[in-house]
């Protein structure tokens, strides 16, 4: 299995080092050459298909024995037996959650997998890595568990100061171990995402420091995410059962899962993009333009984007593969702020695709009637998947999948507005609020954050 980037002008790579790569050489994203097919098997055991999903993707960068250890050991730590199990909300609608792991989000899934392939590649290459990743609020705890205390990595997060809930940044800022160094930028989501992209860009810098990435611009992270789009289906018929998915979306690296395993064969009639007040996806899928406006705070704050960095991948797919379009295309979009696809590109796009967006008030809302209803209860980001998923459903004989992507006490004061009850925290996160936080506040300044790093790696 080899990889090519977005952009069409990196070197090919083999898995293995496009895990330590990240982003690619020439700004764009790694994509496989060739989508596997995936067999027609599986009986819904998440270790058991995770193997055998992720196998052709690995290729023979590591030893069969070895993986198949990695991915046991990767999922042993979650609280659910099923590890994403699958519960049924009536009339066809499916709720997947994906929040039973060490730091209650959907991240964990592919984290606790992609920490551990980091050890083994950095181990066996006796080689020290600067992972530098951004986070709108899950991401960073999901990495920092997954990686703290490796002797070969040295980690710094970027979150946006005060937009993430007081749960996700103590999730991050608690943790005591030397290798782990969390920075609150003073700006949004979008802008930690653009210091991190423009660190890449920065080949001296990227060479010097040994830069990898670790959130959804790294290929395995999208990789270990495709597997419970496939158990999921397992569970509701088979692979080649039609089922739809609908997915709170931020970053677009979860619901691209979605497309890859659709082309690795399963049958998905619908992928559901649900937005918050940040709706630029919506409004892509609803006309073909694409705009970047202001970000707008909400209580999903991990959907609080304008730019979704793994929109590239789909936009790859869409211009067939031309990775110089491609680049062309985005720059112009950032110098820009807007893109749009021709009309013909976007009817057959409005087949498989759909967008809808859900204000502060409809979730709120919505997670007070699923409690009273059924006695499930939402986060926001959930409940927006749910609401998505609900709205945009086009066949009602196909079975509709909500991604549950956070626990609910991970955003305690928005679960508690809308139901008067504050969900209680796990027992392996009861003390969370009386451990010290350690963070260093940063200003929106390139220069500024690279010289932090580079204080703190010396």
């Amino acid at each position: 299995m080899r990889y090519i980037s977005t952009r069409g002008a990196a070197p090919v790579l083999e898995f293995n080092d496009v895990l330590l790569e990240g982003l690619a050489s020439d700004g764009g994203l790694y994509v496989p050459e060739v989508w596997p097919k995936f067999s027609n098997s599986g009986n819904g055991d998440y270790v058991e298909t995770a193997i055998e999903v992720m196998t052709p993707f690995i290729g023979s960068s590591i030893p069969q024995k070895v993986f198949e250890e990695i991915v046991s050991d990767a999922y042993s730590t979650f609280r659910h037996e099923e590890i994403a199990p699958l519960v049924d909300m009536g009339q066809g609608i499916y709720l997947l959650e994906l929040f039973h792991g060490p730091t209650l989000a959907f991240k964990d899934v592919a984290l606790q997998l992609v920490g551990k392939l980091f050890e083994y590649e950095l181990g066996k290459r006796n080689k020290k890595v600067t992972i530098v990743g951004a986070t709108s609020g899950d991401t960073g705890s999901a990495a920092i568990e997954a990686c703290r205390d490796q002797e070969n990595v040295e980690m710094f997060i970027l979150h946006p100061a005060g937009r993430v809930s007081e749960i996700q940044r103590r999730q991050m800022t608690t943790v005591e171990s030397a290798n782990i160094h969390n920075i609150a930028i003073e700006g949004t989501f979008d802008d930690c995402q653009d210091l991190v992209k423009e660190m890449f860009a920065d080949i001296d810098f990227r060479q010097q420091m040994q830069l990898s990435a670790i959130n959804s611009i790294n290929w395995a992270r999208v990789m270990a995410q495709i597997v419970y789009f496939v158990v999921a289906a397992e569970r509701l018929g088979g692979r080649h059962s039609s089922v739809s998915f609908s997915v709170p979306t931020g970053n677009f690296g979860n619901v691209f899962s979605g497309y890859a395993a659709r082309r690795g064969g399963l049958n998905i009639d619908q992928l559901v993009v649900g937005s918050n007040t940040n709706d630029i996806l919506t409004r892509f899928f609803e006309s073909g333009t694409m705009r970047i406006d202001e970000v707008t705070p909400t209580t999903s704050p991990s959907m609080d984007i304008q730019v979704s960095s793994n929109f590239e991948r789909l936009l790859f797919e869409l211009l067939d593969r031309e990775g110089p379009k491609v680049d062309e295309i985005l720059k112009r979009f950032r110098k820009e702020k807007e893109m749009s696809i021709s009309p013909d590109l976007h009817n057959e796009l409005a087949k498989e695709w759909s967008g809808a967006r859900f204000t502060d008030d409809q979730v709120k809302q919505c997670i007070l009637e699923e409690a009273e209803n059924s006695g499930i209860i939402l986060d926001p980001h959930s409940a927006i998947g749910v609401l998505a998923g609900r709205k945009c459903r086009k066949t009602k004989n196909i079975p509709m999948i909500a991604l549950a992507t956070a626990h609910p006490a991970k955003f305690p004061e928005a679960v508690e507005d809308a139901t008067g009850v504050r969900p209680k925290l796990p027992p392996h996160l009861k003390d969370l609020m009386e451990r010290p936080e350690q963070f260093d506040k940063q200003p929106n300044d390139l220069q500024t954050v690279q010289n932090y790093i580079k204080e703190m790696v010396k």
